[in-house]
């Protein structure tokens, strides 16, 4: 019986012989992630509550938000987890799962971006026609639609590399499962799958960010005949946190997935594309909840009518009898 037929899972690298460094790993990125889940979680309450946020471009900003959270959630509890009880194996159905969750939040996330660089433009360059370019039914169909182009998009590949045989080793040279470390295991050629990923990564970002950067070539243009105030501030304001957002999720991919693969990584490496791959995510709560006077204003009202409604109930608890008799007073 061959390993590719006994192998039941695998096992992840591990900062083993550091203790300090090992805590000092699981302390901040469990804090990266506390934040980044708090960030989004946030952004994804005001979006909802406030009646004003219900437009196309932070229906989109919700949603980027959750997926963030979801994102995020995928890689780094389980990798603390690890690093704290020195453990690390992850059998195969946890590597399939992680693989294809990782693909499938990038893939919708891109897309996300793009399509918000698509409202942004709609909003600017053509403000006339904006409702009926980003009505409901288009942001609603366009949100399955990425969400189901990105299952099909993560099962093929998932399902591409893990037809493959393992027989080389079980140990995988990084601190979570991808797809990169997988071929390097695998005692086939393994050329036609590293076509694949390159290509189709390359038309899937490539389209986005060629795209994006029109749309922004657009927007800009017409910005900058903007007479100077509020108009151009608001603008950039809401562009420009977008644009920032977009540079560091697709420069961390070219990074993570597309730099050459080895048989041995350094701590460093791997620390490092951990580092880039949760560092976008934790950009678009705090850009855009720093940046965003929407946002920041939103969130001064709720909790300036969390603060009197609670004023309020106490006020009721403690004069009871007083307010229902001038009430049924007024009614006289």
């Amino acid at each position: 019986m061959t390993n590719s037929t006994m192998m039941m899972g695998f096992l992840l690298m591990e900062i083993s012989g550091m203790w300090d460094l090992q805590v000092f790993y699981a302390m901040f990125f469990s804090l990266v992630y506390l934040v980044t889940i708090m960030g989004n979680l946030v952004i994804a309450a005001v979006t909802t509550l406030d009646k004003s946020l219900h437009t196309p471009m932070y229906f989109f900003l919700r949603n980027l938000s959750i997926l963030d959270s979801c994102y995020i959630s995928v890689i780094v509890p389980n990798s603390c987890m690890n690093s704290m009880l020195e453990t690390s194996s992850i059998s195969k159905a946890g590597c399939v799962a992680q693989v294809f969750l990782v693909i499938f939040f990038a893939f919708v996330v891109a897309l996300f971006l793009t399509i918000m660089a698509h409202d942004h433009f709609a909003a600017i360059f053509r403000p006339l026609h904006y409702p009926v370019i980003m009505n409901p039914h288009l942001c609603v169909h366009s949100t399955l639609a990425s969400l189901l182009s990105g299952l099909i998009y993560a099962a093929l590949h998932t399902i591409n590399t893990f037809r493959l045989p393992f027989c080389y080793s079980h140990a995988l040279l990084q601190l979570s499962c991808d797809i990169p470390s997988l071929l390097n295991l695998s005692c086939s050629d393994t050329f036609s799958n590293q076509i694949t990923i390159f290509v189709s990564s390359l038309v899937i970002c490539g389209g986005c960010f060629i795209y994006i950067i029109k749309s922004y070539i657009h927007i800009f243009s017409t910005v900058f005949r903007f007479p100077v105030g509020a108009d151009r501030e608001k603008a950039f304001s809401t562009c420009v946190p977008h644009i920032l957002i977009v540079l560091i999720f697709i420069s961390s991919g070219i990074y993570v997935y597309l730099r050459p693969s080895t048989m041995s990584a350094s701590i460093r490496d791997m620390v490092l594309s951990m580092f880039y791959s949760v560092v976008p995510l934790l950009y678009n709560p705090i850009i855009y909840s720093l940046r965003n006077e929407q946002i920041k204003c939103a969130i001064r009202k709720l909790i300036t009518r969390r603060r009197y409604s609670g004023n309020a109930l106490r006020t009721k608890e403690v004069f009871p009898i007083q307010l229902s008799h001038s009430h049924g007073f007024g009614n006289i």
